[in-house]
């Protein structure tokens, strides 16, 4: 009787995760091929194609090829790499939690921001399944045949985030609500006006750098995800590949932590750096260069405060 009721659960499960996607999928094409690109592109490099592909190097080699900073260096290199990829197409939008802060900061429109989090969520789906072929041998061969999320053998962790042993839930939601407001306490300034803004071509290797400190300096605890889609979109793949619904359940459903907490840090953040820095600088003198730079595509105009 257990096993019936198990077996129904994870189908059931399998097939919103299948109604979800084919449903994402529609609902971008129908938005047009804008929506369809930021999918296609900045989270299929950003999320596993550098990232995870790393992870996967590194683990299946048992760190004789690579250690834990080369999986940090290669999501700092394909963040540089996604955004100077994409910026004129969507202004490269890698984080439904920058997303929503710029919604919330008025810079996008808050009807972009579910076509932008779905199309972040459906590209790292689509990477991590990219990357599960590309090291299917090598993952097989780590496992024993046997795909588990916990464990001595486990391969989960190559696509998505784990806690460290013996944290409280308390402390893993603070950990990302810390690492997320601490990226958007570092990214706002370079293009704030009243600030000193940087040249946008300079843009993608100096967030790179600052995700690169947060994975370096943040990561024990939970993994360092500070993304939502970074997190969630390998998890769907990894339920429809073999993983099943452990995915979600191990460590005391982890999942929503780096899917919520981010979500809360990043606004944190933008309020921290409104209150404390941007309220506090002198008006910018109109007649000096600013190094506000625009990019036109679709016949629409984007600020770089979008390119995130």
């Amino acid at each position: 009787m257990c096993v019936c009721v198990y077996a129904c659960v994870c189908v059931c499960v399998h097939a919103c995760a299948l109604i979800f996607l084919l449903f994402s999928l529609s609902f971008l094409m129908k938005s047009g091929c804008r929506w369809l690109m930021s999918f296609a592109s900045p989270p299929f490099v950003l999320l596993q194609l550098f990232g995870c592909a790393a992870a996967a190097q590194v683990k299946t080699s048992r760190q004789a090829k690579g250690q834990y900073l080369s999986v940090n260096m290669s999501f700092a290199v394909g963040v540089m790499s996604a955004m100077y990829l994409c910026l004129g197409v969507s202004g490269a939008h890698l984080n439904p939690a920058v997303s929503l802060s710029f919604c919330v900061l008025g810079h996008l429109p808050w009807r972009k921001l579910l076509p932008y989090s779905l199309s972040q969520v459906l590209g790292a789906y689509l990477a991590s399944a990219v990357v599960y072929v590309m090291y299917y041998d090598a993952i097989m061969e780590y496992s024993g045949g046997v795909l588990t999320s916990v464990g001595p053998n486990e391969t989960a962790s190559i696509f998505a985030t784990h806690p460290a042993e013996g944290l409280s839930l308390q402390t893993k939601f603070f950990d990302q609500v810390v690492g997320t407001a601490a990226l958007l306490l570092c990214i706002l300034p370079l293009n704030d006006k009243r600030n000193k803004p940087v040249p946008a071509a300079l843009l993608p290797p100096i967030v790179a750098t600052v995700i690169l400190g947060i994975a370096m300096s943040m990561s024990y605890n939970c993994g360092g995800a500070i993304n939502p889609a970074r997190d969630l979109g390998p998890r769907l793949f990894m339920l429809t590949a073999g993983w099943g619904t452990e995915v979600f359940t191990c460590f005391d459903y982890f999942f929503w932590v780096p899917l919520v907490a981010p979500m809360v840090g990043a606004p944190l953040g933008c309020l921290l750096y409104f209150v404390f820095i941007n309220w506090h600088l002198p008006d910018p003198d109109p007649d000096s260069d600013t190094h506000v730079v625009h990019i036109y595509c679709d016949q629409e105009m984007l600020n770089v405060s979008d390119i995130f």
